[in-house]
């Protein structure tokens, strides 16, 4: 039995195992409830199906589809009802109407062919008639697509991803290297890109696919944090992925075998034809991707060439100190005087502390000597939260270091991943003598790769950080390399000023880095521990310190306390916590719009999210205080960034958020997987941010998770007040274990290498 019609409505999809449940309004005039098995499926779509009906137990007679294609309508009243409904976006049920009265059965030719023509039709601007035709294009060359890749197993919610992403080229990818898809797209493993291998007859034990898992084991790598692998480590990586992923039933166990030579011979081609850098490191062999090696050997380089010392005495510096002091009435102690020192008469320095060590003071000094010298100094961060906290700090405008470099969007791909492309580079370095760059531990090695490629030779770089901090997000490990490499000056700062002033937080911050216990007896007045049980009565409690609690005791909103939590999975992990604390902070109603999305998250409007990757292609902008026009414009939305939804807008199926710096971005449907709530974030997540309040859920987790380390960067992340909600005796365990994951990276010594010359 053939139908034909209109998918009205999508009830029910499972992208796993592909069963669907749609509504189609037949070209009959009927309401039909079709299953089957079946990826590509929209609503809006024009579909062909063959089948035959089946009784369900429970939802009655279905009509079960055995074949399908996604097709165009051919009768003016199927065109009618397309066009009307929703399929292209500003085009309603009364326009539909409207357009085929103009046209008739020669509609979707002149959308096609001559979509000016659309303008004829009162309401359509000669503008809205063209965006008509591009979308009705598009659609079709999506649709088209969407089938293709249907083929192979692949989701429609992926294939649109493979579509914006590659366009037309899908087709050759598909068929040539499907596992560039795991490289390009985010949220594609291998274990996808595999499964459309299997399916186009690359084998399990060929060349190619040993090949490009090396390769992703190599790129997953740099994702934890990893400039390289040891050699042995990655072949053993890469043999463990090919054989969770290989497995097919018609495929004999013995074939399947993935042997450590396979995998090394394909190694060692790859190292021939420079696709994999091989060095000896102490006398192991490691694995670098080229991009990261060239990296980390520019970097090293450049570093060395503008550390190169000035020509200034210090009996001038120490009077231009002692104007200083004069005229701020501060009095700076010995080592804040070294920094100043060595950031005048050095053209990189690095100056490291803890919490309450006078860095923000050490920077206001270092600025005043510049600007009484007569520079001008510019001052940049990680990211806009910590910039932002800089401008405050010394009274002087910070930005991110993206802005900075002004970024331009262009990405650059590369077998490692895909990086942002800067206007000020090599060619056209920073117009500055001094560039100060605050929490640097956040820096990972492509964006520092970026920073010294921009500056210009004679000028001082001051990076300023704390090292006991959690490592970057990103590859490397950028600050504690420099300082452990010893070819750059270093002024370490360890006098504890805010600890004199009565700060629990700060002296519990020091204690915790040195390993010593804390006392957890709410003595004091801005670190307090509230003993719970289980999950269940630490999730309650937390969400009453953020809604009732907290907000009066630290003077601020509920929104500006931030939940910090080690993990992302668990009953006290970023999932559990969002979805809990949205029900407290932003519960539904009728006046709040919200977008549910195919995993079961809702985005709901006064949501408090977060962008979870970098985009350098993401539009944003700045509009004037009244919110008349745009003050400014521009590209990239990063890792860590926060704001808030501002508006759902269902009729160009679009979600606008606005960031913590003002930056307005909106976000289509179908890249809502950058965003997730962030009510509670990981602690990785929080670094270089400061928050009024902190309160951190802690029960129990992996000893490899739940170290020193990470406590001490959640502990520092509170101006004002911390709270720990849970069991006190993790924190005890997290204090004695300062085992920290191994991270590969090599800064150090390639900055030996070219000091040493």
């Amino acid at each position: 039995m053939e139908k034909q019609g209109i998918v009205s409505k999508i009830i029910y999809k499972n992208d796993k195992n592909t069963y669907i449940v749609f509504a189609v309004e037949t070209d009959d005039g009927d309401d039909e409830t079709m299953t089957g098995y079946i990826t590509g499926i929209e609503e809006g779509m024009y579909i062909k199906v063959s089948g035959g009906y089946k009784e369900n137990r429970q939802y009655g007679l279905q009509f079960v589809v055995s074949e399908y294609e996604v097709a165009m309508p051919d009768d003016i009243y199927s065109m009618e009802r397309y066009l009307g409904s929703g399929a292209i976006k500003g085009v309603g049920a009364i326009m539909a109407k409207r357009i085929i009265k103009k046209f008739g059965t020669d509609t979707f030719r002149i959308i096609e062919m001559e979509p000016e023509r659309l303008a004829e039709i009162k309401g359509i601007s000669e503008r809205k008639a063209n965006e008509i035709g591009v979308q009705f294009i598009e659609k079709q060359e999506m649709r088209e697509a969407l089938m293709f890749l249907s083929k192979y197993g692949i989701s429609s919610a992926l294939a649109v991803k493979i579509y914006t992403e590659y366009g037309g080229r899908l087709y050759a990818i598909v068929k040539e290297n499907p596992y560039k898809i795991a490289e390009d797209i985010s949220g594609v493993g291998f274990k996808t890109a595999d499964a459309i291998a299997m399916r186009g007859g690359i084998g399990i034990l060929s060349e190619f696919r040993i090949r490009a898992a090396i390769l992703y084991t190599l790129n997953q790598a740099a994702g934890l944090g990893h400039i390289y692998l040891p050699k042995n480590t990655l072949v053993s990586w890469t043999v463990q992925l090919l054989e969770k992923d290989g497995k097919q039933e018609q495929i004999n166990a013995e074939d399947m075998a993935i042997s450590l030579d396979n995998v090394e011979t394909q190694l060692f081609n790859l190292g021939v034809d420079r696709k994999v850098v091989i060095k000896d490191i102490n006398g192991e062999e490691v694995v670098y991707s080229p991009y990261y090696y060239g990296q980390e050997k520019n970097t090293a380089r450049k570093l060395i060439e503008l550390g190169l010392t000035k020509n200034v005495e210090d009996h001038g510096i120490d009077k231009a100190i002692s104007r200083i002091e004069e005229h701020t009435h501060i009095h700076l102690d010995e080592m804040q005087k070294e920094a100043v020192i060595q950031a005048a008469k050095n053209g990189v320095t690095v100056i490291t502390g803890g919490p309450g060590t006078g860095k923000t003071t050490t920077i206001n000094a270092i600025i005043r000597y510049f600007v009484d010298e007569g520079y001008d100094p510019l001052l940049a961060a990680p990211t806009g939260r910590a910039a932002k906290r800089m401008t405050e700090a010394t009274g002087y405008a910070a930005q991110t270091i993206h802005r900075l470099l002004e970024i331009s969007g262009v990405g650059i791909d590369d077998e490692s991943g895909r990086v942002a492309g800067f206007e000020r580079n090599a060619d056209n370095p920073l117009e500055a003598d001094v560039i100060i760059i605050d929490e640097m531990s956040m820096v990972d090695q492509p964006l520092m790769h970026a920073l010294v490629e921009a500056i210009p030779y004679g000028a001082h770089l001051i990076l300023v950080g704390d090292q006991d901090q959690l490592p970057s997000v990103g590859a490397g490990n950028v600050l504690k390399d420099i300082i452990r490499s010893k070819m750059l000056p270093v002024v370490s700062l360890k006098r504890i000023f805010r600890q004199e002033t009565g700060s629990s937080i700060v002296e519990n911050a020091h204690k915790i880095n040195n390993g010593e216990p804390i006392v957890l007896d709410n003595r004091s007045k801005d670190f307090f521990y509230v003993p719970r049980d289980g999950a269940h009565e630490t999730l309650t409690e937390t969400g009453a310190l953020l809604s009732r609690k907290l907000p009066p005791y630290v003077g601020c909103t509920s929104s500006e306390i931030q939940v910090l939590t080690p993990m992302r999975n668990g009953p006290l992990g970023v999932n559990v916590l969002n979805a809990e604390l949205q029900k407290v902070l932003n519960p539904p109603t009728k006046d709040k719009k919200e977008k549910e999305l195919e995993s079961g998250i809702i985005f709901r409007e006064g949501d408090k999210v977060m962008q979870i990757r970098n985009n350098y292609k993401l539009e944003w902008c700045i509009y004037s205080e009244k919110g008349r026009f745009r003050a400014e414009e521009g590209l990239g939305i990063f890792n860590g960034d926060m704001g808030v939804i501002k508006e759902i807008d269902e009729y160009n199926e679009e979600v606008i958020v606005t960031f913590d710096d003002d930056k307005e971005v909106r976000y289509p449907y179908n890249m809502l997987d950058e965003l997730e709530l962030s009510y509670a974030i990981t602690i990785h997540k929080s670094q270089g941010s400061e928050y009024p309040a902190v309160v951190l859920p802690l029960l129990n987790g992996p000893k490899i998770l739940m170290n020193r380390n990470l406590l001490y960067t959640a502990v520092t992340r509170a101006r004002n007040c911390v709270v720990i909600v849970g069991n006190g005796y993790m924190v005890e365990t997290m204090i004695r274990n300062n085992d920290e994951q191994k991270r590969y990276s090599s800064l150090d010594l390639r900055l030996k290498e070219f000091g040493q010359v």
